[in-house]
């Protein structure tokens, strides 16, 4: 009807005439319909793309890391700085730099894979690392952190718990010794180990948001503060 329409004059009460105006709305409906789908589909693609192998965003549930990062924080992890990780392998491409000391990075809890963790690099492939008396050394030298904060007084002997003495340990290849800034109330390699190379998820570099639950309100003075 409408091949017709087009190819052969039509006098104004034709009876194709309101064949065609009827087919324009449903045409234009599907139209925009179809608009939509694809542009939800791209920005679903894109989001998954970003979240994948650039950023992904984190909220913190607990205090091992304060005063740091506080309960409420919510971070952006750069996830391609280490390289990015190939879906279904352990290889990476891309890499920027390996973590180094000082960094702060989430990575899979090695006890439960399902589990986001997220603390400070303290030793790197080869480093020995030590605990003595609450003070860590690293190759032998005190390692200096300016975040670190103890909330406990008392020290812990190393014969009941690796809190406050642990090692001497060589951190083994392709793998880190990871400790909280909060060290007297953080789990940490001190007591489940080293995190392989694999499980590292990105580098934490800012925060985009915060949420005070006791006080009710947003911590203004945290959004957009730069981890260090």
């Amino acid at each position: 009807m409408e091949e017709h329409s087009e190819t052969s004059p039509q006098s104004p009460a034709s009876s194709t005439e309101p064949v065609l105006n009827a087919s324009e709305p449903a045409v234009r409906h599907k139209s925009i319909i179809r608009e939509y789908a694809e542009s939800i589909a791209i920005a679903l693609i894109l989001a998954l793309v970003i979240r994948t192998y650039l950023v992904q965003a984190f909220k913190i549930p607990s205090g091992s890391m304060e005063d740091t990062l506080a309960i409420g924080d919510h971070l952006l992890v750069n996830k391609f700085i280490y390289g990015t990780k190939l879906p279904f392998s352990d290889k990476r491409l891309l890499t920027l730099r390996d973590p180094q000391r000082g960094d702060v990075i989430v990575f899979e809890y090695p006890e439960d894979p399902s589990k986001d963790f997220i603390k400070r690099v303290v030793g790197t492939p080869g480093d020995v690392v030590e605990g003595k008396d609450k003070k860590v050394f690293v190759n032998g030298k005190p390692y200096e952190n300016p975040h670190e904060v103890h909330k406990e007084k008392d020290i812990i002997p190393k014969e009941m718990n690796p809190r406050d003495t642990f090692g001497p340990v060589t951190v083994p290849p392709n793998s880190y010794f990871m400790m909280g800034d909060n060290r007297d109330r953080s789990y940490d390699s001190r007591f489940w180990g080293f995190v392989s190379r694999d499980k590292i998820k990105g580098l934490a570099f800012i925060k985009y948001w915060s949420w005070d639950k006791d006080k009710f309100r947003p911590r203004f003075g945290s959004i957009g503060k730069l981890i260090n």
